[in-house]
């Protein structure tokens, strides 16, 4: 089945390579990996319309940090939290439940997992989690109007059925980048 197949180890590959850079390296990646989630995720309040469809890529630089070093992953996510607070507070709320916790439980399962099913999984996890804490602990309408704040079944389920998916569209996203970086680093 197609869930259950063996991601490949191109993985593995990118983090022997990314271990043998200098420290200095590793951290100029990223400081760089940090700055392209800030500006993506702030662009919803810079740009209004463009920005929104923008916002949700802030994804791919920490699910990549993620990917290579799991504590360079955190790193860029904390960093990402910070430089937000600097320029787009209001999206501060949001990157750290969705956005960015989806790029870094995404990108750490790739080194834990083997199966494509466990790694959509664990984002799915983490997105759910992070999504219902905001609309159920902290009443954020997170979804906006269309999702009420009180709980139900409905929405749940519905909440679930597209953080599943949008886990797996992220999931094949990382698969294309890991084999694009091999071909440019290689």
């Amino acid at each position: 089945m197609y869930f259950l197949k063996p991601i490949s180890d191109e993985v593995r590959l990118l983090q022997e390579i990314f271990n043998k850079y200098k420290k200095t390296m590793k951290l100029i990646l990223v400081s760089i990996f940090t700055c392209i989630a800030a500006i993506l995720q702030a662009a919803g309040g810079f740009l209004p319309g463009i920005g929104y469809i923008l916002s949700p890529l802030a994804t791919a630089p920490i699910m990549l940090c993620s990917m290579f070093s799991i504590p360079f992953g955190v790193m860029s996510y904390s960093l990402t939290i910070m430089l937000l607070f600097i320029l787009q507070p209001s999206e501060l709320i949001i990157f750290p439940f969705t956005t960015g916790l989806l790029g870094l439980g995404i990108g750490a399962s790739f080194s834990f997992f083997k199966k494509r099913l466990s790694v959509i999984a664990a984002g799915t996890i983490l997105l759910m989690l992070g999504i219902m804490s905001l609309l159920f602990i902290f009443h954020f309408p997170v979804l906006g109007p269309a999702v009420s704040v009180s709980f139900s079944f409905l929405s749940t389920g519905s909440i679930f059925i597209f953080v599943f998916l949008y886990s797996w569209l992220w999931v094949e996203i990382a698969l294309i980048m890991i084999i694009r970086l091999r071909m440019f680093i290689i």
